[in-house]
């Protein structure tokens, strides 16, 4: 009896190793499944409806890009609240030159990007050489640059934007080979972003196993890949059901390789959380840690930048109110996307999740009628949730 006692505990926990494996590094894309599932039902459908489902990603692309950046600075230790005022400016800046001034697309775009990162340098500079708080910093810039959104649009809106500019939000991939109302090329397009996941996960896996690395099981491989890539594939399918594929998803897919790949393989993202989980020990080690964090604040300029020129894009003009409240949705795409509060742990594919998690309660929650004030209470619940978890975690380890 008491050798069985003290055995089973332990097969049941090696039983379950694998399970707790795929919830550890999936359990947000998990989540983000049900709640979906969980609107689909309750809106009897419409929430996977092909034109939902684009609209969905249109109104959230801004929120992932930014929060692309958002990731760096929160993992690097330190917050940036005025990116929803940068995405105001910008957007303004960018009706002053196209609309106003008559200035060619490709200048009109440089010169916001300019400004996007000439604003997260000074921030950057202030808080990586002269040691200020990051909250006092861009609350702050929130505050400046929401009075130069106003100035620079004199208070009223600017618009409407050539059809050239436009098409960068809502604009969609051109589909040669459509038949009747499915888009084939979008649903191809899935198809072979599906394939090439699998494969580079497959490759993955045989030089983790061939280093004597320890992998997850065949089963539970071809299980997670299969259902992932599985879910690539329906997703492209509902957008062929409508107009294809949106620029604005390339862009952002785009977006997600790139910082994908920084975050995970390059020098500068082993940094970033180096500089995030013990400054004192990655300055000693040699990191340059001001410049890290300067760059961090001046490329969430530039994707705030890119975020209010696909925003105005969306709205086919600029307006004072532009980017209002959007550094909540943003950092809470973030910590909901498990980044620690603390700095040194996020991923993107975490802040994905977290942003369509944020979006998905949005859009569902409109479609039921749920009133907005019931809205903001549940999304700061969840965050509290989110931000719950990290601390049970941490204390816990």
């Amino acid at each position: 009896m008491s050798e069985t006692a003290t055995t089973h505990p332990g097969w049941r926990d090696t039983a379950l190793l694998p399970v707790k494996r795929v919830m550890k590094e999936y359990g947000l894309l998990v989540a983000l499944v049900v709640i979906v599932a969980f609107f689909q039902i309750a809106t009897n459908g419409s929430l996977l409806q092909p034109l939902n489902v684009t609209n969905l990603l249109l109104q959230n692309s801004y929120i992932v890009i930014m929060a692309l950046g958002m990731l760096m600075v929160i993992v690097s230790g330190h917050i940036d609240l005025s990116v929803g005022s940068i995405v105001g400016v910008v957007g303004a800046l960018a009706g002053v030159l196209i609309v106003q001034m008559h200035l060619d697309i490709f200048s009109a775009v440089l010169l916001c990007l300019a400004c996007g990162a000439l604003i997260g340098a000074m921030q950057g500079y202030c808080v990586a050489y002269w040691k200020m708080p990051s909250f006092i910093v861009t609350l702050a810039g929130m505050l400046v640059f929401r009075g130069a959104t106003i100035a620079v649009s004199g208070g009223q809106s600017i618009g409407p934007f050539p059809a050239s500019f436009s098409w960068i939000s809502s604009g969609f991939m051109a589909d040669p080979l459509q038949v009747g109302s499915l888009r084939v090329t979008s649903l191809l397009a899935g198809v072979l972003v599906a394939a090439a996941f699998f494969l580079i996960e497959y490759r993955t896996r045989r030089r983790v196993l061939s280093r004597n690395g320890d992998a997850p099981s065949t089963a539970v491989f071809l299980l997670k890949n299969g259902a992932f890539a599985g879910l690539i594939v329906y997703f492209c399918y509902i957008l062929a059901n409508y107009r294809g594929i949106p620029t604005v998803l390339i862009t952002m897919s785009v977006l997600i390789v790139v910082y994908t790949i920084i975050m995970n393989k390059s020098v500068f993202g082993r940094r970033i959380y180096a500089v995030g989980g013990n400054l004192k020990a990655a300055r000693l080690s040699g990191v340059n840690t001001q410049r890290i964090v300067f760059l961090a604040f001046v490329n969430m300029g530039v994707l705030a930048a890119i975020a209010g020129m696909i925003f105005a894009a969306r709205l086919n003009s600029a307006t004072p109110r532009s980017g209002f409240g959007f550094e909540l949705d943003v950092i809470a795409a973030v910590f909901i996307g498990g980044a620690s509060a603390s700095g040194g742990v996020g991923t993107v594919l975490g802040v994905i999740a977290g942003a369509f998690i944020m979006g998905v309660l949005n859009n569902g929650m409109s479609i039921m009628g749920i009133g907005v004030d019931y809205q903001q209470m549940i999304k700061g619940l969840v965050l509290l949730a989110a931000v719950f978890v990290d601390m049970y975690q941490k204390n816990k380890d």
